[in-house]
């Protein structure tokens, strides 16, 4: 006995021989399966090429442990893992080892997940993969061993971990011993995550009960299979417990992507294509960042230098300028400027607020975590995503990734773009002044390099909030305030009309702000308007951003904070200079 909950076994030889059950009568066994979705009859040879998906309705039929390892792992790199431990009986619970002998011959597993060591498109990671023949995946003492273990294996060789989850739960034979395994795990996680490694899970269906409420939900990445049954406690319960018919798809993968519980819903033919592309984006772990030669003078002209050469709009056609739909999108410079960009979803508590974006990209060779204020190209577009004003969940959606960057020593570049934060009741409820502060909280001293730049307007603390950086940068043309003009005309004048004159003397433009020492560049826009030629206006700001991030790269954390710090201390210190003087007089 091991622990007194498992034992470690000898070269066992499980019998090989399995029973097929056909899952209807009419099927003749092992040549056709029946789609449980749309009910088509699919030749299995077929089936197995396009991954155990409907070619039909796009069903994702349960894969065994196997199949998920074949499909994922490069052939002939797969090392098992800890494949000599099996479960004992702790609470001598009747037949419950007989049971496991059965499923030990019938699965030819030892228990619900393997683990190992194995390469993703030549990237080698840790990688657990639960099978739901087995118990329907219940977590015992030695699921919860095995997952313990792959994790401390994946510190001890500094290598990313990735599981597949696919259970209905705690272990109910093995009593509180399997309650336990959710604490165990979850602080094994921990454990990673001060190591700075990478923990990535994708939820296969069904994923339910106590792995759910542990390690299933803890990842850095958390990615889901199509239509998964995700959850804690069970529909039926829920039903039965609350009287009443919970909606149609309710617990399912493509809910909890609305309600901000996981990053991304993979179709299995590209699950492999991207967590390879997520394993590279999180290779270059190290402490410089150096993405230039420091020798390549082609970075000597500075964009100031460049925007002295054109004329300039008066404040308040510059308000109207980027207000037009026209005016370039966040998403439209990430995918101009940075390379493989992947876009993660939501707060982790609430919903996925559409008017932010965010993930991980490439600027050249070096990974970079992406977030952007997202404005609407026509009218469903801006209702979908709140004409580009962000609820608390869009704020705290955006922290979490700020801080996974930090984690991973990625920098940050935010674009700016929203008349000010999201305004209502709902908004209000769900703390929108208190998500606003915890950003601007953190981002005082994230250790990494962050840059935002305005791209169209910076309207008040709900620009503010993406705008706590070591460089802010402005468009020419953009514009960055207290309050939009008609509003600030509304409160001092109580009349909106008078929005012209209260953009003449706000002072909210580039220009304006650059010699306030608000901001810290202004980059001039082609033609001056951005909008005319979105690749040009993405080339100037990515070469700005190559230099700036290789300067920053040189500094280190302390420097980089102090002086972050400083910036923002010596803003609106002007009164000490009235001080001075009155004290000179007296």
């Amino acid at each position: 006995m091991f622990n007194g909950l498992f034992k470690k076994t000898n070269n066992i030889t499980l019998n090989s021989e399995t029973s097929t059950k056909p899952t209807k009568p009419h099927i003749p066994v092992g040549l056709w399966e029946k789609c449980d979705d749309c009910k088509s009859i699919i030749y299995v040879n077929d089936l197995k090429e396009n991954h155990y998906v409907c070619h039909e309705c796009g069903h994702h039929f349960r894969l065994s442990a196997k199949e998920r390892i074949k499909q994922i792992i490069d052939e002939d790199t797969w090392f098992e893992l800890d494949k000599d431990i099996f479960s004992e009986n702790p609470l001598d619970f009747h037949g419950y080892s007989e049971k496991i002998e059965k499923l030990q011959k019938k699965t030819e597993l030892n228990e619900a997940i393997v683990t190992g060591i194995g390469k993703i498109n030549n990237k080698q990671a840790i990688v657990g993969v639960m099978d739901s023949r087995f118990l329907m995946g219940s977590m015992g003492s030695v699921v919860g061993e095995k997952v313990t273990r792959a994790i401390e294996k994946g510190i001890e060789e500094n290598l990313p971990v990735i599981l597949f989850t696919a259970s209905g739960g705690a272990r109910m034979q093995e009593g509180i011993y399997s309650l336990m395994q959710m604490a165990k795990t979850s602080a094994a996680i921990n454990k990673l995550k001060e190591k700075g490694l990478p923990y990535i899970v994708v939820l296969t269906d069904p994923t339910t009960g106590g792995v759910t409420a542990s390690f299933a939900m803890l990842g850095d990445i958390t990615l889901s299979e199509p239509n998964a049954l995700i959850g804690f406690a069970g529909k039926r319960v829920i039903e039965q417990t609350t009287r009443e018919k919970l909606p149609e798809g309710f617990q399912r993968a493509e809910f909890l992507l609305d309600h901000g519980f996981i990053d991304k819903i993979i179709h299995r033919n590209n699950m492999k294509s991207k967590l390879s592309h997520i394993l590279e984006l999180h290779k270059l772990n190290n402490p410089s960042l150096r993405v230039v030669d420091s020798s390549d003078t082609s970075f000597e002209k500075t964009s100031v230098e460049r925007i002295e050469q054109s004329e300039q709009l008066p404040p308040y056609d510059k308000v109207k300028l980027v207000r037009k739909k026209e005016r370039p999108t966040s998403l439209e410079y990430i995918n101009n400027i940075f390379e493989g960009f992947i876009e993660f979803h939501g707060d982790r508590y609430f919903a996925d607020d559409a008017s932010i974006v965010g993930g991980l990209a490439f600027l050249n060779d070096l990974p970079v975590t992406v977030i952007g204020q997202q404005k609407g190209r026509d009218l469903q577009e801006n209702i979908d995503r709140n004409f580009g004003m962000p609820n608390p969940e869009g704020y705290r959606k955006a922290l979490r990734l700020m801080k996974q960057a930090e984690k991973f020593n990625r920098p940050i570049i935010n674009f700016v773009d929203t008349s000010g934060a999201g305004c209502g009741k709902g908004a209000e409820e769900r703390g929108q002044g208190e998500a606003i502060a915890q950003n601007l909280y953190e981002m005082s001293s994230l250790n990494v390099p962050v840059i935002s730049i305005v791209i169209g307007e910076g309207g008040s603390g709900g620009a503010l909030a993406l705008t706590v950086a070591d460089e802010i940068w402005m468009l020419e043309n953009s514009v960055y305030s207290i309050l939009s003009p008609e509003g600030f005309a509304s409160i001092l004048w109580k009349d909106s009309s008078k929005a012209k004159e209260a953009a003449d003397m706000m002072k909210i433009t580039a220009q304006d702000l650059k010699e306030l020492k608000i901001i810290d560049e202004v980059l001039e826009e082609p033609y001056q308007d951005a909008s005319k030629d979105v690749q040009a206006m993405s080339k100037i700001i990515k070469t700005d951003l190559l230099k700036a991030l290789d300067d920053l790269s040189q500094k280190k954390t302390g420097e980089l904070l102090e002086n972050r710090y400083t910036k923002f201390r010596n803003i609106g210190r002007f009164f000490e200079k009235v001080t001075e003087k009155e004290v000179s007089n007296n």
